[in-house]
Order: structure tokens, then sequence, then C-alpha cells
């Protein structure tokens, strides 16, 4: 079977085909494979506490006892050649031949894009169910294309939706839904997904999935021992534990997250990863993190004066168009627009925190230019004592023009994960990933 294209509003269509010169071929791949998850998972591994084959082979036990539980063939594994601390798990699918069960369950948008990628459908996800299933059944589990299923439906749904698999019901339906009580935990264990990929909730010690990208970008940052740095939006700590882990016990990092609500997720991941005493959270926004007012400036925590960093990564909130899979977009022009300008505002406060000599790296997990290349060329204009250095590694594209009016030789600086350049017969696990961008900068000493 085929897995839908993203659907996504015609605004937001028009100003990716302006990113892409307005190549409607290129465009119409790029939706393609947004809605496709990518052929390859990659874990990230605590390499502050074990070695990576260590952790290799806990992780290879693990699968192995997934894979029989599930009567699944395993899973190729292996340590990516250039990341030191990656290891990469090929996916399988989709599955053309799978045919669906009689009962049908219905969840949301999320929890199928989540199932695309390997996990079981949790309690929370589920909106709808036959009025017999029972625990121990095997279903039928759909995707809501358009959320439009009522909660507690019990009629098969005749409104959009996507097969992503066959499963177990681990509760009978009236469980989920005329219990008194909240029901959480794996709803239904997913034994025929459509996309066959490992459930990751594993080890979460010594393993964190991570896309990529992501992974690059950290290893792009190049933290060093004994270093202070910041992570301007750090949750839920993906990236934030990865500096603390390179830092090898000697170093300081404080990492900034305007919601509340995410520290304590951050916190979590941190704490699991033996790294508290490297890591400072604050609530905070990273738009207010300087101050040049003496008075203002607490020991120890922000806002914080000129000049305080080594090495910052923003990685900021963006429009997300690189996520995968992608089913759905609805975002509207004028939250899309916002972007560019809230990024530029914690790029000004970057550059005011980050040390002479210092390194300042800027990510996102989108494509459209305005938020990536654009944003480069603005902050070279705003900020003549950036420049944009080589990064190591750099294992993705470069940057495209898509209107801006950077060189030849800035683009080949950049780094450019980009699935509107995806063909079937040429998937690698550096090329087969989510939309990401990445831009390194050195501050000049005088």
């Amino acid at each position: 079977m085929a897995l839908p294209a993203l659907c996504m509003n015609h605004q937001t269509k028009e100003l990716i085909a302006k990113s892409f010169c307005s190549n409607a071929e290129r465009v119409e791949n790029l939706m393609k494979w947004l809605g496709i998850p990518p052929s390859f998972t990659t874990l990230r591994v605590n390499t502050y506490h074990s070695s990576i084959n260590d952790i290799l082979q806990q992780v290879e036990i693990t699968l192995k006892q997934q894979c029989v539980s599930r009567g699944v063939d395993m899973f190729d594994i292996w340590c990516h050649p250039a990341l030191k601390d990656c290891l990469v798990i090929q996916n399988r699918g989709p599955k053309s031949t799978l045919i669906p069960v009689e009962k049908e369950v219905i969840v949301d948008l999320m929890c199928g894009m989540a199932v695309l990628r390997g996990a079981d459908v949790f309690a929370q996800g589920i909106m709808g169910a036959a009025s017999s299933m029972m625990k121990g059944d095997l279903v039928a589990v759909y995707c809501d294309m358009e959320g439009l299923c009522r909660r507690g439906a019990t009629q098969k749904y005749s409104k959009n939706k996507m097969f992503v698999g066959n499963g177990v019901a681990q509760i009978g339906r009236d469980e989920y839904f005329c219990s008194e009580e909240k029901i959480s935990g794996v709803g239904i264990l997913m034994t025929q997904p459509v996309m066959e990929a490992p459930c990751l909730d594993i080890l979460p010690n010594i393993v964190f999935a991570q896309n990529l990208p992501s992974i690059v970008c950290t290893h792009v940052l190049d933290p060093q021992p004994g270093e202070t740095i910041l992570d301007m939006c750090a949750a839920p700590g993906g990236k934030t534990t990865h500096i603390a882990a390179l830092l090898c016990g000697k170093g300081r990092v404080v990492a900034l997250d305007k919601a509340r609500g995410k520290i304590n997720k951050l916190k979590q991941n941190i704490e699991a990863w033996g790294l508290s005493h490297l890591v400072e959270c604050y609530d905070y926004d990273a738009r207010n993190a300087h101050s040049s007012n003496k008075s203002t400036v607490r020991e120890g925590s922000p806002p914080y004066p000129t000049e305080t960093f080594d090495r910052i990564l923003l990685d900021g909130p963006c429009s997300a168009l690189g996520q995968r899979p992608s089913l759905k977009n609805i975002m509207v022009p004028s939250v899309l627009n916002s972007f560019p300008r809230y990024q530029r505002q914690l790029m000004k406060t970057a550059v005011e925190l980050l040390k002479p000599g210092g390194t300042l790296v800027y990510s996102t997990c989108t494509v459209p230019v305005e938020e990536n290349e654009a944003q480069i060329e603005w902050a070279l204009e705003n900020f003549p004592q950036l420049k944009l250095i080589k990064q190591t590694p750099h294992v993705g594209g470069q940057g495209i023009k898509g209107g801006n009016n950077l060189s030849e030789d800035q683009l080949n600086l950049l780094q450019r994960f980009d699935p509107s350049i995806l063909q079937s017969d040429s998937l690698t696990c550096d090329t087969d990933t989510i939309g990401f961008f990445i831009a390194k900068f050195i501050k000049s000493q005088t």
C-alpha cells in the first residue's frame, strides 16, 4: 500500500514552492516524502557512562526480546560510521499486502503518525472502537485524518481514515470508555504494523531516540570540556543531554525553555542520563536572557550579562515543516509568518550572550528558505562580527538559493537535510531523514 502525501493548505504550499524556485516536481516530491516515515531509526547512546559497543550489545538483546514477543524478524542495527554515539536501525515497509482485520479501532492523527514510526497505540490516542472489542482481540487500527471521529464511537468510521496496521487489544472497549478511572498505558500492541520499526520505549538511561540531523547538530556545535554552553530552547532535552554528555563531566550547560510544562520532562531526561550536575534548567524566555544592566543580573541564573557563553545552540521554534511522517498541516499564514521574526529576536540575544571567539549554531526542523538560508543572510548583514564556518560532520546537503543572495561558498558551508530530493532507489540513513537545517558561526574577537 502507498502512504498518502502530506495534506497542506494552499498558502503554506506556495511558501515552500517559493523556496524551491517554483519547481513543481520538487515540491510534489517533498509532499510525498513528508508523508512517509524515514526508513531508518537512529538512537543516540549515553557514551558518558558506557562505550557504544557495550550499549549496542544491550540494545541488540532488548530488540531481540521485543521481536520474539511480537513474532517478527530481528532488525538490522549498526554503529553510524561518522557519529561516534549513534546507532542506526533499518526499518521495514510499507507492507503492501497487509490486510485489515474486521474489528476496527480509530486513533487520532498524532497517535497514527507515532505508530508509523514504531510506537504502540496508547490508550489516550484511541477515539473509537468496535462495541464487541474485548481484551486479546486482533483489531485493525486506522488513523482519523480529519479529526472528526466522536470519542467513544462504535460504528465503522466512514470519513477519511488511513490503515496503519493490525494489533492486539490490551483491554476491552468498555474499560476504555466506561471506566471511571483514567486508563493509561498501551491500549493496542501493534503486532502487524504497516511500517515496521522498533518500539523505542527501551533502556531510557542509555538510549535516546533522536533524528539523525539532531544528533549531527550537537556534534557541529562541538562542546568542549570546561566550557559554559547555552541551549536557548531546550525542551524536551535531546540536544541538552547530548551537549552535557560531550563535556565528559567538566563544564556547565544552561538550558532554557519558556514552556514551563516542558521543564519537568527536560529535567527527567537529564536525571535519567546522570547529567544533573552539569545542567541548570530554567523556565525562561530566551529572548530576554541577556541584560546589559548589572542591577538586573543575578548570579548564576537568567538574565545573563553580555558575552557569558563559550558556545550557544539556537534550535528555536519553527514551522516544523520537515517533520516525518506528517500527514496533515493546517497552519495558517499568520502563524507561519510569525516564526522568522521570533527567530531573529533569539538570534540577537544569542549574539549578545556569545563570547568573542565563541561558536553559535542555528538550526531548525523545517524546509522554507525564509526560516533557514534567508535568516543566515539577515544575520550576516546585521551582525558583522559573525562569520560562517565549516561544519564537522557534514553529512547532509548544502544550502539552497530560493531567493536569497548568499554566495555559492556560503551555501556550501550550510547543511540542509532535504526530503525533496529523495529517490526510492538511493535511500541511506544520512539522506532519508526529517527536513533539517544547520548553520555554524564564529564570533570575531574584535
